[in-house]
Formats: structure tokens, sequence, C-alpha cells
């Protein structure tokens, strides 16, 4: 008996020493994984660009340089656009980038704009204006929160639920930017600037805490807006949209700042325009289902 347990242990010792000598078989699909990886990183690389044009826009906003910080924040709007489109291009959008993405659109569009706005605006107001630049913020990243859940499920959606975020910084930013040609003498109402827009621009400056308000509440709200994610400017298939196109481009370069704050103020206010349309659309809807339930039953 005790040389067949001997001889037992003896076997199992053996067999386990053989195990560990054996080698895991070498896959070739390393290098391919190594590939990805490399591509995972590129998305990565813009989206992390995103979140340090923002933390220099705060910097540029507490010296008191309001142009640098919104050029900064145009930056990190151009880094938001690109890292999205080339995880698409690529085929590497993955978990990691998309919470990432939103990180980044919270310093970049919420944090990075409240500070310059408090800078120039809402300082002067006391303790109502470090409410109004906390309110944006707050809005901001519960924005972001529920873009996430609602990527999360799975659904596909065809437009955003609230004003999105990038877009809601878009109107500070160019706001700050138009403002920027008021104070040289040289810039007032030259080429660069659309004259029935300039003489507006101080009306604006004055209710710009209440803009900063309906802007935190939109992102918060339900009202659907138009994306243009899966917009594909590569295949233009009509005539008329690539004049439009052609026009735009034109005005952007001619008109800069005035231009870019007309496209984002109207991106903000077509949701409220649309709105109600929808929610007449959206009832009428119901109804007809409604309607053919009670006919089949």
């Amino acid at each position: 008996m005790k040389k067949s347990i001997f001889n037992r242990t003896k076997l199992r010792r053996t067999s386990l020493k053989k195990a560990r000598v054996i080698k895991a078989p070498v896959h070739v699909s390393i290098k391919k994984e190594e590939l990805r990886k490399g591509i995972y990183i590129l998305p990565s690389l813009f989206t992390c660009g995103n979140t340090s044009f923002g933390v220099l826009s705060i910097i540029a906003s507490i010296n008191g340089n309001f142009i640098g910080a919104a050029w900064f924040l145009v930056a990190a709007l151009g880094c938001d656009i690109l890292d999205g489109r080339i995880a698409r291009m690529t085929n590497t959008t993955s978990m990691f980038g998309m919470q990432l993405d939103s990180l980044s659109d919270l310093v970049s569009f919420g944090i990075a704009p409240a500070i310059m706005m408090y800078m120039l605006v809402l300082k002067n107001m006391g303790n109502p204006g470090i409410a109004v630049a906390i309110l944006f913020v707050l809005c901001s990243a519960l924005r972001l929160a529920r873009f996430n859940v609602l990527a999360l499920n799975g659904k596909t959606h065809t437009h955003f639920v609230g004003l999105p975020t990038p877009a809601s910084a878009g109107v500070i930013i160019s706001f700050v930017l138009s403002y920027e040609l008021l104070a040289p003498a040289e810039y007032s109402l030259n080429f660069k600037t659309i004259p029935i827009l300039m003489e507006l621009i101080p009306t604006f400056f004055k209710v710009m805490p209440v803009v900063i308000v309906i802007l935190s509440f939109l992102m918060v709200s339900s009202i659907p807006y138009l994306s243009f994610k899966k917009v594909k400017l590569t295949k233009v298939r009509t005539i008329e949209l690539l004049v439009v196109l052609i026009v735009l481009i034109i005005l952007i370069i001619v008109y800069p700042q005035n231009v870019i704050f007309i496209i984002f103020s109207a991106y903000a206010l077509s949701g409220l325009i649309f709105y109600v349309p929808w929610i007449i659309l959206e009832r009428k809807k119901r109804r007809d289902t409604e309607r053919t339930e009670e006919n089949v039953m």
C-alpha cells in the first residue's frame, strides 16, 4: 500500500513538471492585436488634445486673456469633432474612448466656458454669478452622463436628446470672439464684421447671464436636436447642398467670428423652433396607433 501511494505521488509530480514544461502555443494574431491597439491610440490622442486645450483655456481666462481662451476652445472643438470621426472611420469606437471623451467634454465645454464667462461677465454679479457658473457646469455633467447612459442601452438615435454640450459652449465661445471685434477701433465694423449683428452684441452681453441659464436648461431638456454624426460630407448628393456648403465656407472665411456665432445660436434655437411641431407629430402618431389598436380589437 505504501509503495502504491508513493508511486501515485511520484506520477503526479512528474505530470505536473511536464505540464509546467509545456509552452503555450504562440498565435500569429498578436501582431494584429498590437496594430489594433495602435489604431485605438489615434482617436484617444485627439481626445487628450481636447482636454489639454480646455485646461489652457482655463489658464488663459484666469490670466484675463479671454480671446486666447476662446480660441483654445475652438481648437478643443476641432479635436472633439476629429476624435469621433476618426474612431468611426477606423472602426475603433470603445467604452474607454466614450468615457474619456465625456470627461474631456466636461473640462473643455463645461468647466472652461463657465470660468471664462465668470471672469468676463458673472464676476461683478457676486453670488448670483457664481450660482449661474455652477449651474452651467452641473447641467453639462448631467447632459454628458445621460448621453453615456443612452449610448450604453445600445439604441440608435437619429437625434440628440437635449442641446449637446459642445454646441452650448460654442454659443459662448463665438460670442466672446465676436465681442472681441468691438474692443479695438481698427476692427470695428470692417469687412470682417456684420454691422447688424455687431450692433446687437452689446445688448447680448448684458443678457449673457440669462443666456447661460437658458443654455443650461436646454442641455438637460428632452428637446431633440439634429445630429450630424452620420452625415458624410464627402458624398454630397445634390447640387443645392453643395452650393449651400460653398456659400457657408465663404461666409466663414470673410466673417469668421460673426458667422460662427450665428451658426451656433441658430442651432441652439433650432431645437426650440422645431420642438412644438415635433410634439404635435408625436401626439398624432400616438393617436393613430391607438385608433389602429382599437380597430383591431
